[in-house]
């Protein structure tokens, strides 16, 4: 009985950050509230890890979507690219709509956070890999979506639109009136992105005098890249993991993006 106690009070005891740590974290937030204070032209460049705290996982999370290789026998790479599309259309969308598809996620505070810095006139752009609109309906309006977005649906034969509903509403590969497959707006592998939100992305970043880069672990080129694009006075990046810009950043912040956002933009105190 002692022995059972012990242990409950040891993984107790792991799980209740450290003070250190804790103080450590404060004076990061501190530090970040007062180059938003100090910034004029902010953007945020997220990937996945923005949404993973509105119940979305990762792509490489244990009940993420490289989980989808013992259930289909192929790999993400294979499944969303292209050519998986045109040839094997039935597993496509029933691998697309069980592990891309989250209509009922919300908004987390990272979303929320960003938006209100946007309300407030210091964001100018939020750049995201996501394609789950959840940046839009925490009321973000200046929204680059480099991979698409699932909201937008098109036939591939007379290019008419539909949405998320109509696509859900309809049988495992979606069709149009006219016969054709509806295709999600959403870039696939083999699939070059929009260049003109590629050029909006570049061009909001090079203008920025604070660039906030979240949630991702920046190995997803040619989205990684993007930074190299940035001249301004302020690196920020916020993700749980290590990234390749943590030695140059002016700032970097190893806790959930969701909780430094809320605390250096959604709490009531100021720098």
């Amino acid at each position: 009985m002692k022995d059972a106690i012990e242990d409950q009070l040891r993984q107790i005891k792991q799980t209740v950050p450290k003070t250190e740590n804790v103080a450590a974290l404060n004076e990061q937030v501190w530090q970040l509230k007062g180059i938003l204070a100090r910034s004029k032209r902010v953007v945020f460049l997220g990937g996945a890890g923005t949404s993973t705290e509105s119940g979305i996982p990762d792509f490489r999370s244990s009940d993420g979507v490289f989980t989808a290789m013992k259930q289909f026998g192929h790999t993400p790479e294979v499944l969303l690219s292209h050519t998986f599309f045109e040839t094997h259309p039935e597993e496509f969308f029933e691998y697309y709509r069980a592990y891309l598809l989250h209509p009922k996620a919300q908004p987390n505070d990272a979303h929320r956070a960003l938006a209100r810095l946007e309300a407030e006139g210091k964001l100018s752009a939020v750049i995201t890999q996501n394609i789950d609109g959840l940046h839009q309906k925490a009321g973000s309006k200046n929204v680059l979506e480099l991979h698409g977005s699932v909201f937008r649906n098109h036939c591939v034969n007379c290019n008419r639109a539909y949405t998320l509903d109509e696509v859900v509403k309809k049988s495992v590969v979606p069709r149009c009136y006219c016969g054709g497959v509806i295709k999600p707006d959403v870039v696939l592998y083999e699939e070059a992105l929009n260049e003109q939100t590629w050029r909006a992305a570049m061009t909001q970043i090079h203008r920025a005098d604070t660039l906030i880069v979240g949630g991702t672990s920046l190995l997803v080129y040619p989205a990684a890249g993007l930074v190299d694009y940035f001249q301004g006075s302020n690196l920020v990046v916020i993700n749980l993991g290590k990234t390749s810009k943590d030695a140059c950043a002016t700032l970097a912040i190893s806790a959930p993006i969701g909780k430094v956002l809320r605390d250096a933009v959604l709490s009531a105190k100021t720098a």
